[in-house]
């Protein structure tokens, strides 16, 4: 039978994994944000050969389930540093890479190829006149960028960056495969133990939805208080 004594009682065992699963889950963000922009900036002004590159990685990371993803960056990026560190003479160690490097590495890699998309329509939304009325008072495209181009397109990017942000939170559930233990991978040691796995996943179920709650909220006062300092200048 149900018990929620127990639930109750195992919401602070839990709890005690949300560090871990916020810092995949920011951490990824704020790189592959990064990595996105400059992406987006790439097939915004048709790089050649560096946009058909991106167009593939981009529909490859698109086309793939995330749990694969992770599973190639866990076995191929010890593979690679091993290959170059024995390259340059020396010894290899199968456990000098933590395994949060992993999860940082396939969570960015894949937020960058859906923020890169997120970045380009959004630049290809503000209007184009005024990247030449930029040119018109003599600024460079760096400076049109950072000063105009690039703060009305994060406006206009911000609701889905969101959508996204929360969809990578979920994401991080999936470190666990890997033997990282987050959220998820709590909750199955706790459940693991009294095998009263629904009161368990209910308790990560509520934990996660709060997690999101408060970055919608974040999200949305951070929309308002763009739109708002736009309108202003």
């Amino acid at each position: 039978m149900f018990e929620l004594d127990f639930m109750l009682s195992t919401v602070p065992e839990i709890i005690q994994y949300i560090p871990i699963t916020v810092l995949m889950a920011l951490c990824s963000r704020l790189i592959g944000c990064a990595f996105g922009i400059l992406l987006a900036l790439a097939r915004f002004f048709k790089v050649r050969f560096l946009s058909l590159v991106i167009e593939v990685y981009v529909s490859f990371i698109r086309g793939t389930p995330m749990l694969v993803q992770l599973y190639l960056v866990y076995y191929g990026l010890p593979l690679l540093a091993k290959s170059l560190v024995e390259a340059a003479g020396g010894e290899y160690d199968a456990n000098a890479i933590p395994k949060l490097v992993y999860a940082f590495t396939a969570f960015s890699l894949n937020s960058a190829a859906y923020m890169s998309e997120t970045f380009r329509s959004a630049l290809e939304a503000v209007d184009k006149g005024q990247m030449e009325a930029c040119y018109s008072i003599h600024m460079t495209t760096v400076q049109a960028l950072r000063r105009v181009i690039l703060p009305q397109a994060f406006v206009i990017a911000l609701p889905p960056l969101g959508n996204s942000l929360l969809s990578l939170v979920k994401d991080t559930s999936l470190a666990f495969s890997i033997s990282i233990v987050d959220l998820m991978a709590g909750a199955k040691i706790v459940a693991s133990r009294s095998f009263r796995f629904f009161e368990v996943y209910i308790v990560v179920s509520l934990i996660y939805w709060a997690i999101c709650f408060v970055l919608e909220r974040l999200i949305a006062l951070t929309e308002k208080r763009l739109k708002r300092k736009s309108q202003n200048d």
